[in-house]
């Protein structure tokens, strides 16, 4: 048998805890040569059963614990414990790993769990000389060895009684220890059940990750294809989001036409004498209005078109849609409002000059100057003393500074309308952005959808 490269079991424990009389050992000489292998012959009690870390060291002489070892072997175990055969045992150490001075060594029999059943006596490595051979004594020398013998027997008597009280102990815990050992194999057969019962689950787990591991491929290949769809959805959008901005603009220059047209319609309301001289150039004013606003609704509805074949690629282009459906509403209602306008101018227009009261002015009836173009006057000057302020009258924006007329319509809606359309609100959360911050309100919007 072989030294293996695994450090044995050892401990710590004291000489008078060991048990050096359950392995006797046999046949030891009191030298061995160096340079030669050696072999221990041992026997097992009757009351010793060996275990499968068990193992034969050799120890200098005066060791304290077992740890002190200087080389070692593993011990074989018997195939049947109850033969005779059995209990005689042996094991050989190899020449290179014994010791190389002659100091006294000796066999010990250590079980697995570092405690000591037996012990040699001592022995020396050292080669033969002549005094080994031929040894010559005196009869002085001869009785003090017959002494020495007679008191050996004495104290092996001594060692004798002392084994039997210690078989008796040994018999005791060789009971306990069977006692243990059924324990223990009721702990295996426990520890067995538990090992077949975790590697069937391992086996469960192992189908579990194979297939975790396949949907984890599949989710990869989904998420790449996602990522492809996404970047093309991006660059479509940002195409749509150019083709916006080119209607938004189209829309601001309506608004700009829009804003041109209220000026107008807030110079018409200096005079009548300006009405008449304009009112033809007003009459085609409305005519382009018109035509404007069918081109408006033409493009509207084209642009409705667009957005609806665009929903169905992108729904998200709705909310951008929503808002610009809101500006033409509102843009409706401001020209509705300027059609009530311009028909009103009309109907004003429409009058008998002489079923109007004709009022001279005078220097004590408002101080008002005459237009010298007017033959009877100005029909109107009577009107805007009783009842409202001057048609001159002119009210600002506070925002942008524009000037709105506050004498034939109501300024409050004409102010809050046009208010409006210098704001953008958030159809989803309702914030407001300033008109000229259009770019943030929409990168704002877009944000909704993401």
């Amino acid at each position: 048998m072989e030294e293996t490269v695994d450090d044995p079991p050892t401990s710590a424990v004291l000489l008078d805890h060991c048990h050096f009389s359950q392995v006797i050992f046999n046949s030891v000489e009191k030298f061995y040569i160096p340079g030669g292998d050696i072999t221990c012959y041992y026997t097992l009690t009757q009351h010793f059963i060996p275990r499968r870390k068990d193992w034969i060291g050799i120890f200098r002489v005066g060791w304290k614990t077992t740890r002190e070892y200087y080389t070692f072997m593993w011990v074989t175990l018997p195939v049947d414990l109850n033969s005779e055969s059995a209990k005689q045992q042996e094991v050989q150490f190899k020449a290179y790993y014994l010791p190389k001075d002659d100091e006294y060594y000796q066999f010990c029999y250590v079980d697995q769990d570092g405690v000591v059943r037996g012990a040699s006596i001592p022995f020396q490595f050292r080669p033969e000389n002549e005094e080994d051979i031929l040894v010559v004594t005196t009869q002085g020398e001869v009785e003090e060895i017959e002494q020495h013998n007679k008191e050996l027997c004495k104290e092996n008597r001594e060692l004798k009684d002392s084994c039997v009280s210690l078989q008796k102990q040994n018999s005791d815990m060789q009971a306990t220890l069977q006692k243990k050992q059924e324990e223990l194999e009721t702990l295996k057969s426990i520890n067995k059940k538990l090992e077949q019962t975790m590697k069937e689950q391992k086996d469960c787990w192992e189908i579990e990750l194979l297939q975790l591991k396949e949907q984890n491929q599949k989710m990869s290949s989904e998420n790449e294809k996602m990522g492809v769809r996404v970047d093309q959805l991006q660059a479509q959008l940002s195409n749509q989001g150019r083709e916006m901005e080119k209607l938004v603009q189209g829309v601001q220059d309506k608004t700009e036409q829009l804003e041109h047209l209220k000026e107008e319609n807030g110079q018409l309301f200096l005079s009548l004498t300006e009405q008449r001289e304009h009112q033809k150039k007003l009459e085609q004013t409305v005519e382009e209005m018109k035509q404007k606003e069918t081109t408006a609704a033409k493009k509207q509805q084209e642009l409705t078109e667009q957005n609806m074949d665009l929903s169905k690629r992108l729904s998200e282009n709705m909310i951008i849609h929503d808002v610009l459906q809101r500006e033409k509403e509102k843009m409706e209602k401001e020209n509705d409002y300027l059609k009530r306008e311009n028909n009103r101018l009309l109907s004003y227009m429409g009058l008998d000059c002489d079923s109007l009261s004709y009022q001279v002015p005078t220097s004590n009836q408002g101080g008002t100057r005459q237009d010298p173009g007017l033959v009877f006057g100005n029909p109107y000057s009577g009107i805007q003393e009783s009842s409202a302020p001057s048609l001159l009258s002119i009210k600002k924006c506070p925002t942008c500074k524009s000037d709105f007329a506050a004498d034939v319509f109501d300024h409050n809606l004409v102010l809050e309308q046009h208010l409006q359309t210098l704001r953008l609100n958030c159809p989803i959360c309702n914030k407001t952005f300033p008109a000229k911050e259009k770019q943030i309100f929409e990168d704002h919007v877009f944000c909704h959808t993401l």
